[in-house]
């Protein structure tokens, strides 16, 4: 087992490393420069020297070992945008919000996803059955993006039931929770449909149903225990998946997480705010992939002593 934690904890440092340097490379292959718009008029003698304050001035080689070194460190440098705010300060302060967003959108997710997955299986081919597939089919097929802004005009313009707009209370939770989330909720139910479909053909349920059990016995101790098992195991990558897709819904909704600050770096090419936050997220997908893996191993045996687990 040890052996294979260690085989996983490599390929995770290394495939962290190829991803860190693929994004330097890319920012320094983008056009422009990371002082924005208006830095080609800046007098030549200034612009030199803020490259040089940056380090910018160097061959690309020496910034990449130079950046290397301090990310090993857990230092991701100076925002451009923000002199006086390191990237990691900047991450501090705004991550939680996201992290709020996305627990919130997770928790609806699962209830709604596991709920409407039972009630689809339990009603195969049936009203209920077809209406849980066309919500799942409506939630794959429209991107939060396009979601957002349809629930912020509906209910927040014309209705005026929920604030459209800004972080103040759990009102304003409501709308960018449910346009984040319902992708997920199509996934889950699609999963949770698919799995108790599986189990109700398993001859342990024949026995439990010969046995005289009640139904709802049956669908709660038997059915559903064993159906929500493989959807369990996605939901570290589905966690990280509704973390990231905050950057997003966080523009529509004018809320003050990471999403303003990824957008702004992007636009400014504010190289180490950008490279940054990758690295962070990246970070936190390749932890929770790890972890999976692990616990799979521990889980079944046959994952760990498998071709490559050894």
């Amino acid at each position: 087992m040890l052996k294979y934690i260690l085989r996983r904890l490599g390929y995770s440092i290394v495939t962290l490393w190829l991803i860190i340097t693929i994004t330097f490379a890319l920012m320094h292959i983008l056009p422009g420069d990371p002082f924005g718009e208006g830095s080609e008029k800046l007098p030549q003698a200034t612009k030199a020297m803020l490259l040089e304050q940056y380090g910018l001035d160097k061959p690309m080689w020496e910034q990449y070992v130079t950046y290397i070194g301090n990310v090993a460190k857990g230092d991701l440098g100076f925002s451009y945008q923000f002199p006086a705010q390191k990237v990691t300060d900047i991450i501090k302060q705004s991550f939680p919000v996201s992290m709020e967003l996305g627990l919130i959108a997770l928790t609806l997710a699962v209830i709604v996803g596991l709920i409407l997955g039972t009630i689809a299986a339990l009603n195969h081919n049936k009203g209920l059955d077809y209406s849980a597939s066309l919500i799942a089919v409506i939630g794959i097929s429209i991107p939060s993006f396009v979601l957002g802004p349809l629930l912020a005009y509906y209910f927040g313009v014309q209705l005026k039931w929920l604030p459209v707009g800004l972080w103040n209370g759990p009102e304003y939770r409501i709308l960018p929770a449910i346009a984040l989330s319902f992708g997920t909720i199509a996934i889950l139910t699609r999963m949770m449909r698919t799995s108790m479909l599986d189990v109700q053909s398993q001859d342990y349920i024949k026995t439990a149903k010969s046995k005289g059990l009640s139904k709802m016995s049956i669908v709660k101790n038997h059915m559903v225990r064993n159906a929500i098992l493989p959807v369990v195991t996605v939901l570290g990558p589905i966690f990280v998946g509704v973390i990231t897709g905050t950057l997003v819904v966080e523009q529509i909704f004018a809320v003050p997480g990471l999403g303003k600050h990824f957008v702004k770096a992007v636009t400014s090419n504010d190289y180490t705010m950008i490279t940054g936050l990758t690295i962070f997220y990246s970070v936190l997908l390749i932890v929770v992939i790890f972890i999976t893996d692990v616990i799979y191993g521990f889980i079944d045996p046959r994952i760990r002593l498998g071709k490559g687990g050894k």
